[in-house]
């Protein structure tokens, strides 16, 4: 009871990983303060009492008391525990079988409790000394892991705390101190190897810290290091034991326990570059040699270290093959043994994954050295690759060939044809109705899609040929598009529609992924794939019309169309009308947040095509015609009026997830009219006719002041801003000075009054940063006028006093924007709110009644 009551204390009085509160933290000091002066030293003496007259007759009391003096260790004074008394009799049960390992653990707990330099490389010697005079060093006869884990970590803690003094000592300029350190570590690295090479994983990664920190002090001292780089290359193998086809905890253990030694590897190579680059040679030449016979792990190691050279020994873009010549001659002959060695035969997935990606890491060797190609791409191609009896390889496998080929196009030409010839089949689209397992998923097959692509678009053919040979890789998609999309039509079982909408889904994407391989020096039009294009969105768009599935099926067209936008420029044009006046239909919020990126891509992509045709093109949209209409005229009111029904639906108050779908299509809402304003389309807005445009400069205002959503908030200032200087000058549009006066600058002066504007968050502040450019916009537009209304109407309105009046107007002239922007931050509370004349923004007109938000 004594024991779990002191344990209690120390646990609700000193453990750090319980958070307190400043006066529990307080009362907690008072605790241990009274503690040290009054109860400790007659406890220690206690715990020193109990420590030698139980250890043979009551072992489980003395556990308890070694895990409290462990425990106590860290706050009280280190010298009635640190003395040769003490020290001795816990060094004593490290021989006592039960006792050990907790005397391992209280031992550990004073090596590092903090004291000067010289007095904790004493105490470690002493440790060491006892402890390698009693027999504790030779770890190889040692059978009790359990104990061996416990030694482990505390020759961790001694090794750091010796790193620790000889790193203070050095910068402190004590010569003499800091090489007794140093020489005290090196004596350790014995040890450490020992432990580093255990097999054991547990007892190697308790030993990992120390290692790390030595690894610090060699950075500094320059000694040979061979010795340890060969024990992190041995621990870097796989145990015979590891279950490739179901990793479970022990393999994301071993996982993990190798991301350690990566970092090790990578600080070896910083401090001895040429020494690792020696020592990996040596290993992989010794290995591949014997390839045939060598086991996987083995194998799958040396392939893995010339794999992690690559970052352990960075290069400029990848550029491993040229520069320094002894590095990139070294690594130039392993990759040539590797592709040249016939080991990409091996027979475990370990080693085929390790191939691959190490083929791929060095692709620029292929640059150096072509004539491997063709051998490498077989391998990709075959039973060894793409058609490997494993699912992960292959999947992998499908990845990695997209990135070789994108690599090294320009020296496939001649092998472009047979290349498409053989991935053929994998390029089939699966239907539900099938019943035989794909070789590949759909996601690796977009990566195989894309290589097709990149294959076609890069080759040395004319574009007639690139153009028949896109076509021949896409009208099999749009044939088994229009079948599955008929059978769709009359399906009615919803698992078969849901099977049948993603096999649809999933043509649309392989279309879509193909056209990543096109680029501003290969464009569709420059391939002659423009028709090819232009046919596959004939194809998809009557998805859009699908009575069922609608959700998946309008995305993946969605997806296609941005795709599209880019690579068929204004040749996507003439479909956009009917493909958006499909996809407003029956929407939902996630809809139309999804669908406006899409119309401000148009707007960004086409904004002067579009201008220039507005003129022409100036139809009601409750008169839309076919194909007449510049798209962005066409389309405007028709969302806006979707977006506005969609979110005037009821919810219920405590739906969270309707709640933020509903700020996330606000944000997109005013996001898109942004893009209007700012890309110089203002008429797009000002031809909806009058009663639309006012309908939508309130919903502006609305979200500058009345939603607490600064990023919604500060958009809408933007937007006012940009409209003022479009529109707030003389020549501006009729009306809309009014409009500035009676909504924009109450807006400015009244959104940061508001409870919910939060000058701590950085949105808010960004907000108003907004808030006084719009200001100083309109005084830019409207000039003495705006300061003559705030003097004499608007700020005595608010009853705001004439000093504080006259202030705001001579900010609002100063030249800088920032001065206002610091003004209204911390004068923001000059006038009180409820001293106010609160501005009703006029929703409750008959043109804005409806925009229920």
């Amino acid at each position: 009871i004594k024991y779990r009551t002191l344990m209690a204390i120390d646990a609700e009085v000193v453990d750090r990983d319980i958070l307190h509160s400043p006066e529990e933290v307080r009362r907690n000091t008072l605790i241990k303060d009274g503690m040290r002066e009054q109860v400790i030293p007659s406890l220690v003496e206690s715990w020193y009492q109990i420590l030698g007259a139980y250890q043979q007759s009551h072992p489980e009391i003395t556990c308890q008391c070694l895990e409290v003096v462990g425990a106590y260790v860290s706050w009280i004074d280190l010298n009635l525990i640190a003395n040769d008394r003490f020290v001795n009799l816990l060094l004593s049960q490290m021989s006592v079988e039960d006792l050990r390992e907790e005397a391992c653990d209280c031992l550990y707990e004073i090596v590092c409790k903090g004291m000067a330099p010289t007095d904790k490389t004493k105490l470690v010697e002493s440790l060491c000394q006892v402890l390698q005079s009693a027999g504790f060093f030779n770890v190889d006869q040692e059978e009790d892991v359990d104990f061996l884990a416990k030694f482990s970590r505390l020759v961790n803690g001694m090794g750091q705390s010796l790193v620790l003094s000889w790193t203070k000592l050095a910068k402190g300029g004590a010569v003499k101190e800091a090489a007794e350190a140093l020489r005290a570590l090196e004596t350790k690295v014995p040890l450490l190897l020992q432990l580093l090479v255990h097999d054991d994983d547990d007892i190697s990664a308790n030993i990992v810290g120390f290692c790390y920190d030595y690894l610090n002090v060699l950075k500094q001292v320059r000694y040979t290091l061979l010795d340890i780089m060969l024990a992190v290359m041995k621990k870097l193998t796989y145990d015979e034991e590891y279950n490739f086809d179901n990793e479970g905890e022990d393999e994301a253990m071993f996982v993990e326990y190798r991301k350690q030694l990566k970092m090790l590897l990578d600080r070896l190579a910083q401090v001895s570059p040429d020494l690792l680059l020696e020592a990996v040679g040596r290993v992989f030449n010794n290995t591949i040699q014997r390839w045939q016979t060598a086991s996987f792990m083995e194998v799958e190691v040396a392939i893995r270290l010339l794999y992690m050279l690559g970052e352990a020994l960075p290069a400029s873009h990848g550029a491993h093959f040229s520069g320094d010549t002894a590095k990139t001659s070294a690594l130039q002959d392993m990759m040539r043994t590797l592709v040249s060695s016939g080991l990409s035969g091996y027979q475990h997935t370990s080693v085929s994954l390790e191939f691959f990606e190490t083929v791929v890491r060095y692709d620029k060797f292929f640059l150096v050295e072509p004539q491997h190609i063709p051998i490498v791409l077989m391998s990709f191609l075959d039973h060894r690759g793409l058609r490997h009896s494993s699912p992960k390889v292959r999947s992998r496998v499908a990845y990695l060939f997209s990135r070789f080929v994108k690599t090294l196009h320009k020296h496939m030409n001649s092998f472009i044809e047979d290349i498409l010839s053989r991935i053929q089949d994998l390029l089939e689209l699966a239907p539900p109705e099938n019943g035989f397992p794909a070789l590949l998923t759909s996601d690796d097959q977009l990566f195989i899609f894309e290589t097709a692509g990149v294959l076609i678009v890069h080759g040395e053919s004319p574009a007639e040929r690139k153009q028949a040979l896109m076509r021949s890789l896409l009208t099999p998609l749009t044939d088994a598009f229009r079948l599955l999309l008929a059978k769709l039509a009359s399906e009615r079982e919803e698992e078969r529609q849901a099977a049948l909408a993603d096999c649809l889904s999933h043509a649309v994407g392989f279309a879509s992924r193909t056209s990543k391989a096109f680029s501003n020096k290969q464009t569709v039009k420059q391939c002659g794939c423009t028709e090819v294009y232009r046919d596959c969105l004939q194809t998809f768009l009557p998805a859009l019309s699908c009575p069922v599935q609608r959700g998946s099926l309008r995305s993946a067209v969605r997806s296609f169309l941005h795709r599209m936008i880019i690579c068929l420029e204004e040749e996507v044009l003439p479909f956009v009308p009917a493909a958006s006046e499909h996809m407003l239909k029956d929407c939902e919020a996630r809809d139309l947040q999804e669908f406006i990126p899409l119309i401000s891509q148009i707007t960004a992509k086409f904004k002067f095509k579009v201008t220039r045709d507005l003129q022409e093109f100036i139809p009601l949209i409750s008169q839309i015609t076919d194909q007449v209409s510049p798209f962005l005229q066409q389309v405007f009111m028709p969302l806006v009026l979707a977006i506005f029904e969609v979110l005037c639906r009821p919810a219920e108050d405590n739906d969270q997830a309707a709640a933020l779908e509903k700020q996330m299509l606000r944000r997109s809402y005013f996001t898109f009219i942004q893009t209007i304003t700012s890309s110089g389309m203002n008429e797009v807005l000002a031809n909806q006719g009058v009663e639309n445009v006012e309908r939508v400069l309130f919903t502006i205002i609305q979200g500058a002041v009345d939603f607490p959503d600064p990023i919604a908030q500060k958009t809408c200032f933007i937007i006012l801003s940009k409209l003022v200087e479009l529109w707030g000058g003389k020549d501006g549009m009729a009306g809309f000075p009014d409009f500035i006066y009676k909504h924009i600058v109450p807006a400015c002066f009244l959104a940061p009054l508001k409870p919910s504007f939060d000058l701590t968050d950085a949105q808010t502040v960004l907000t108003l940063s907004e808030c006084a450019l719009t200001l100083k916009m309109i005084h830019l537009r409207r000039g003495p006028e705006f300061i003559q209304y705030l003097q004499q109407e608007y700020l005595p309105s608010l009853q705001v006093s004439p000093e504080i009046t006259q202030e705001v107007c001579q900010v609002l002239q100063q030249p800088d924007a920032k001065v206002l922007k610091n003004y209204m931050k911390v004068q923001e509370g000059l006038w009180n709110e409820a001293s106010i004349v609160e501005y009703q923004v006029s929703f409750n007109r008959p043109e804005a009644s409806s925009v229920c938000w």
